[in-house]
């Protein structure tokens, strides 16, 4: 019984004729051989050949690529940055001197007498 199922089993997994030889994709069941196999294309060299030149250049150009974009970014940062320290140097001396000017005539009239009706 056991040799029946085995071979009803082998008979259900194993196509009778494959079906990568029918021009289809072959599935998980079929054997692919190496004469069956996909091959890649021979012209892979020049593709290959490009992209280690694009990484050779861009590894060689990194070092002063970040050196341009850091001065780039640091003159924009330092006028943006100076113009923000100026604004808020202006806001706080005007606030300042509001508070002071409060203060004082707080004071002053906390110091002197009321002034008495005549």
């Amino acid at each position: 019984m056991s040799d029946e199922l085995i071979r009803r089993v082998d008979a259900l997994v194993r196509p009778q004729e494959p079906s990568a030889a029918k021009g289809e994709v072959p599935v998980l069941t079929d054997i692919v051989t190496e004469e069956r196999a996909p091959r890649r294309p021979v012209d892979d060299a020049p593709e290959a050949l490009a992209r280690e030149l694009e990484r050779a250049v861009l590894e060689r150009l990194e070092p002063e690529i970040n050196r341009v974009i850091e001065e780039r970014l640091g003159r924009a940062l330092n006028t943006v940055l100076g113009q923000a320290v100026e604004g808020v140097r202006g806001d706080i001396t005007v606030a300042v001197r509001q508070t002071v000017r409060e203060a004082v005539a707080a004071s002053v009239t906390f110091a002197l007498p009321p002034k008495t009706p005549e």
